[in-house]
């Protein structure tokens, strides 16, 4: 059967971004049956998550994908749904590993950690969250420098709230704190939006090419990256959210995979139908369209779990004292 409703067709007329670029990959791949130019992918099995690391090399690259050059790193692990420390532990040094890999650390190197997002707002509070539980050193380089020699970087953190709640843009108001605290990182932590649900709290995407807060909803702010802040922006996120036309398109594509075992099913569908069906998805969404956002009943939980495996893994990957076996005693 004719593959329905061409979803790279669909995401585009019901203007929905994919935030993940691992999940921009697969359905470009997927949809030419080729390797694209200018990106390399590489994928590693842990026993508790699959990374999957991808490089924009080139200009083809980032037009292809629609996002600058660099490296994309996602972290699957569904196991965070669980309540399994152990599992979450081991997610978290995997996580720690790889955000190593983004820095080309000195031992004096200085770090900005950003909580992105709303923190009245359960979806959005990702950020407020990880910056609660992240070992903030910065003061104790002034008042306890002999305690921290060796063992600490220096480390400041802040939640700006987002322009609805301080009538401030956030990349205003980290650009005037980079200003004055000068750190060689910051890291950007944000909730994003899925293109599936499964993903949702279970996926954790690195990139060091920066973050546009509020992009996975439509909010279009300034971006916060090396020639915005003048340093390099590390950015960690987690879908919390899916668009509601994601979930219609998923329902439609599961009742024609049905139709293809009931033959005389099939026989409604033809290729010209698409439009019609579109047309559909977006009268049942109105008058949100692809405004209407869906996350969880239990958000609460997976923000909770997810915030204290990227705390844990943002203080092991900073802090050469701090290793797996100890990170826990660290996190407020």
């Amino acid at each position: 059967m004719t593959e329905l409703l061409h979803k790279s067709r669909f995401l585009k007329q019901m203007n929905i971004s994919l935030d993940l670029a691992v999940e921009a990959h697969d359905l470009l791949r997927g949809e030419s049956g080729q390797e694209i130019s200018g990106v390399i992918m590489n994928k590693e099995e842990f026993e508790d998550a699959t990374v999957t690391a991808i490089q924009i090399t080139n200009a083809r690259g980032e037009k292809e994908l629609g996002r600058p050059k660099g490296n994309y790193i996602t972290i699957d692990a569904p196991a965070v749904k669980d309540n399994d420390f152990e599992q979450h532990k081991r997610i978290t040094h995997i996580l720690a590993n790889h955000l190593s890999s983004l820095y080309n650390i000195k031992e004096d190197a200085s770090f900005l950690i950003v909580g992105l997002g709303n923190w009245q707002a359960t979806p959005d509070a990702l950020g407020p969250k990880v910056v609660e539980k992240v070992m903030v050193t910065r003061h104790l380089f002034y008042y306890t420098p002999e305690e921290t020699k060796g063992k600490m970087r220096q480390v400041a953190a802040i939640s700006p709230g987002v322009l609805g709640l301080t009538g401030i843009e956030t990349a205003e108001v980290i650009r005037g704190l980079v200003e004055h605290v000068k750190p060689d990182y910051v890291i950007a932590i944000d909730a994003l939006a899925a293109g599936a649900l499964e993903r949702i709290g279970t996926t954790i995407q690195l990139a060091d090419t920066g973050i546009n807060p509020g992009s996975g909803i439509g909010n279009h702010r300034k971006g916060l990256n090396e020639e915005t802040l003048g340093c390099k922006v590390i950015a960690i996120g987690v879908p919390t959210v899916v668009n509601a036309a994601i979930i219609a398109h998923k329902t439609v594509e599961e009742l024609f995979e049905q139709m293809e075992l009931e033959p005389a099913l099939a026989d409604i569908y033809c290729e010209e139908n698409e439009p019609v069906l579109i047309n559909v998805m977006k009268k049942a969404l109105s008058p949100f369209q692809e405004n209407l956002m869906v996350t969880p009943k239990d958000v609460d939980t997976l923000i909770e779990r997810s915030a204290r495996i990227i705390a844990g893994a943002i203080n092991q990957s900073i802090h050469p004292g701090i290793t797996a076996q100890n990170f826990e005693t660290y996190l407020q």
